[in-house]
Order: C-alpha cells, then structure tokens, then sequence
C-alpha cells in the first residue's frame, strides 16, 4: 500500500474523530468540525470551515458556537477585518478537561439530582426497601464517580500525562 498525501490524511483524521467523538456523545459534525480546526495551522472563517467539510453555513455556525460553548474553540478578530477566525484549544488535557466537565454537566448532574430526590422515599414495604437499597448502592457510585471526575478535572495537566502515559507504555 502507497503511503497517503496529506489531503487524504486530513480527511482520514476528520472522518474518524468524528466517529470516535460520536461515542463520547458529540454530534459527529461538530467532531468533524474540531478536528478539521486541531489540525488547521492557522485558525479558519465559518466559511472555510463549511467548505472544507461540505456542510452548510448554518451547520458551520451552529457546530462552532457549540464547540466554543464546550471551551474547544475560541474566536479570534483580526484588525481591519470583519470576519470571524475559529480555533481549536491544542492542549490536549483542556481539550479532554472540557469533554469530562460537559458531559458531566449534562449527564451525571441532572441524574445525581433525581437520585438524591428518590433516595428520600419514605414508604415501609418490601419493594420500597428494596428500591432504596438499589437506589442507595447507584447513588453512592454515582457520587464516588463524580468526585473522581472533579478531582481529575482540578488535577494539573503533568500529572495527568504523567498517569495516563505510565498507563499506556
């Protein structure tokens, strides 16, 4: 097999961050769209961003805002100029920091929130006791895991690599 170009490595890269950050719970155009702006050498116009991938003008600015609001891409202004440039945040600790602070923002909250609302169920009978018993043991995971993902998310990036490369060697 012949070795790819650049322009085919690109695309291969887009199309599979996209997959992979489909599995962490973001829409796979907005993936695409962070990709193809991590690997950008110099930040890119909405419209740069549409063409590039193919998608339309109002996909382009609403996966922006989207990643922008998620801390993965930051707006630039140039002097003179009226268009907007977007980048992507390279450090890959604030780019993993963000993912785990918006998914638990918008998966393990709310649902910690209804288990500590259900856990104060005051009912004796055997099903209410065993319901509490389950909804006990999954809250008190619940919580453990948060803290582990809040002590992850204030942990300094060096010690993060540190961990996680002494994991992967």
């Amino acid at each position: 097999m012949g070795a790819m170009n650049v322009q085919e490595a690109k695309a291969k890269f887009i199309e599979s961050w996209g997959k992979m950050a489909s599995d962490w719970g973001i829409n796979r155009t907005m993936a695409q769209v962070h990709a193809l702006l991590l690997i950008a050498p110099e930040p890119l116009t909405a419209d740069q961003v549409m063409e590039e991938l193919g998608i339309s003008r109002g996909n382009s600015n609403m996966n922006l805002r989207a990643l922008m609001d998620w801390g993965l891409v930051h707006k630039q202004l140039r002097n003179g100029e009226r268009k907007e440039y977007f980048f992507a945040e390279k450090d890959m600790w604030t780019v993993v920091r963000q993912i785990i602070i918006n998914r638990k923002r918008r998966e393990l909250d709310p649902m910690l929130k209804v288990l500590d609302e259900v856990a104060g169920v005051e009912e004796n009978c055997p099903e209410s006791e065993h319901f509490c018993e389950v909804v006990r043991d999954i809250r008190k995971f619940s919580h453990k895991a948060n803290q582990t993902l809040d002590a992850l998310v204030k942990a300094e990036s060096n010690w993060f690599t540190n961990t996680f490369m002494s994991m992967v060697r």
